[in-house]
């Protein structure tokens, strides 16, 4: 017979994640994943402004039906431990295996650091923008490179409230140690929870560890509107009496990934070694046909329909010259194993 004790458990181990994850709550939850492994994104595309005509027909513009950019997003990562407590082991180590104080231990040793890894990995990645630095930030330029980002995000009319600065420990040492730190904002101000450790550029700063930033990154801003990390499943339990063992089976899963919103995708800036981005794509148009310069080793992806070639559903892979109609555009991408994608280029057919 097994007997589940996660009700013992899992509110507490719950709230533990919460507390030692650095990305845990930071993160948009308008979408629901009940039920589903996928879920499509629909995002109305706005027009642009006519000039109103006094007379005649159709004198606000000619009307054409409301159109959507579609993002499908996937969950991918479905991981899982199990772990035994001989109950003669615990008897001869005094009973230092307590079941609550090991599954404590898994979720802020193993599960909280992988998934906050994973997490942060992604959204440097699919970042909106990914800003290619020439030299690694110093302490003299680290704070004009923040507030570059944050121009990013100005500019790209992200809002100023739920902007969030993630910043490795090496790179927050440099911006602490930095003669502007304290005329710029009150950084020495100390947060209580979750890594922060105060404001910069009117955005929380979260010191994490270095090794939680994929290699070649510097730091990341994110928008909370504009990030995802789903949490499907949250499995922690204790069984015991279990056949065949004399002892405690402790388990537990969560089924999650992250993700970037194409739509919202200008709210994630991600500042990273220069000789590690891609170029964007050189594309040339001749008689109706698009062709793009071929690299060693890099892909290619493009869409048609004017979407964002590195989140829209309608994104396809470059094999060959593309046709286009009159006044269609081509908008297209690189990616390569190893590096950080390329921004999105495109071409139109006059």
């Amino acid at each position: 017979m097994a007997v589940n004790l996660a009700h013992k458990y899992s509110n507490k181990m719950a709230e533990k994640f919460t507390k030692e994850s650095y990305v845990a709550g930071n993160a948009s939850t308008d979408y629901d994943f009940a039920g589903v492994k996928s879920i499509s994104i629909y995002t109305p595309q706005t027009v642009d402004l006519n000039d109103y005509k006094r007379e005649g027909q159709n004198r606000f513009g000619t009307p054409g039906e409301l159109q959507d950019t579609i993002q499908e997003v996937e969950l991918s990562q479905d991981k899982g431990f199990s772990i035994t407590i001989d109950r003669g082991n615990n008897e001869d180590q005094m009973k230092a295996k307590n079941a609550a104080k090991m599954l404590n231990a898994q979720i802020k040793e193993q599960v909280v650091p992988f998934m906050d890894k994973y997490t942060l990995r992604r959204w440097v990645e699919l970042a909106g923008t990914i800003e290619g630095l020439s030299a690694a930030p110093t302490r003299d330029t680290i704070v004009e490179k923040i507030f570059d980002g944050a121009k990013a995000l100005d500019n790209a009319l992200v809002p100023d409230q739920d902007r969030i600065l993630y910043i490795p420990t090496t790179y927050y040492n440099m911006l602490r140690l930095s003669k502007e730190f304290l005329a710029v904002d009150t950084l020495a101000e100390k947060a209580l929870s979750k890594g922060y450790v105060g404001m910069i550029a009117d955005m929380k700063a979260i010191k994490v560890p270095d090794v939680y930033f994929p290699e070649g990154a510097y730091f990341l801003i994110t928008f909370k509107g504009s990030v995802l990390n789903p949490n499907k499943i949250k499995t922690i339990r204790v069984l015991s009496e279990v056949a065949g063992i004399d002892g405690n089976v402790l388990e537990g899963r969560n089924y999650f990934d992250a993700f970037v919103l194409g739509a919202k995708a200008g709210g994630v800036y991600a500042a990273v070694d220069g000789s590690k981005v891609l170029a964007a794509p050189k594309i040339t148009v001749s008689s109706g046909s698009a062709a793009i310069t071929a690299v060693s080793g890099v892909t290619f992806k493009y869409t048609l329909d004017g979407s964002d070639p590195r989140y829209s559903k309608s994104a396809k892979l470059y094999t060959a010259a593309v046709t286009l109609e009159a006044g269609q555009t081509i908008r297209a991408f690189a990616e390569k194993a190893g590096s950080y994608r390329s921004g999105v280029a495109e071409a139109k057919n006059a």
